[in-house]
């Protein structure tokens, strides 16, 4: 199996060390490199193409976001999880706007960044618990800002987004709306299909663009 190739940007090296040592406990992570700022990250991602970099926000010279937008327009097949303590809305909506595929907070338990990581190289959204609630919010404040293709969607579609938006998986979704796993994914690609996105990813940022959650 090959093995997760994983970035480490943050302008802290104890941080950056203790990341490195705990992602060695895992067979499936390989740590190919870090940086210190979003610039030297930007040169990092062209240099090693990892699959998932872990990005700080505040960094001296480039900051997070600038780095996180510059890496998707350039890579777009490159996952960025965003590892930071920063949860207040003017930091979590940005990032996933800017194309990061998922945000935990730096006091999270390793065995939730490893899930975390493994969610973002496979395309999926990883949400901290405790920036939920702040997504949530941002979807209900723009609901009716709604662009093409979301006049289409059934209330089932909104509904079955505004949980991926959350960061809930097939499975946890399913639970919850009394569905089967294969009705979520067959929900899931409509959603894809109407909205023009390839990933849970790009849902997310079109719902927080667009507002694509009716705010019930």
């Amino acid at each position: 199996m090959d093995k997760i190739r994983v970035l480490l940007v943050d302008d802290h090296a104890l941080m950056s060390e203790g990341l490195r040592a705990l992602l060695g406990y895992y067979d499936d992570v390989e740590v190919v490199g870090d940086a210190r700022d979003g610039r030297e990250a930007i040169a990092q991602v062209d240099r090693l193409r990892p699959d998932v970099v872990l990005m700080d926000v505040a960094m001296p010279g480039m900051n997070g976001i600038d780095a996180t937008k510059a890496i998707m327009e350039k890579h777009p097949k490159t996952r960025v999880l965003i590892v930071t303590q920063h949860e207040d809305r003017q930091y979590v909506v940005p990032l996933l706007q800017a194309g990061a595929s998922g945000y935990i907070l730096k006091r999270a338990l390793g065995s939730d960044l490893i899930t975390a990581l493994r969610k973002a190289a496979r395309g999926e959204v990883y949400l901290d618990p405790s920036v939920t609630g702040t997504v949530v919010e941002e979807l209900r404040d723009h609901a009716g800002g709604a662009r093409v293709g979301a006049e289409s969607l059934t209330p089932r579609e909104r509904e079955v987004l505004q949980h991926i938006a959350a960061g809930q998986t097939t499975a946890q979704i399913a639970e919850t709306l009394c569905l089967s796993a294969k009705t979520v994914e067959w929900h899931r690609s409509n959603l894809m299909s109407k909205l023009n996105a390839h990933n849970a990813a790009e849902l997310v940022r079109i719902a927080l663009q667009y507002g694509l959650v009716d705010e019930t």
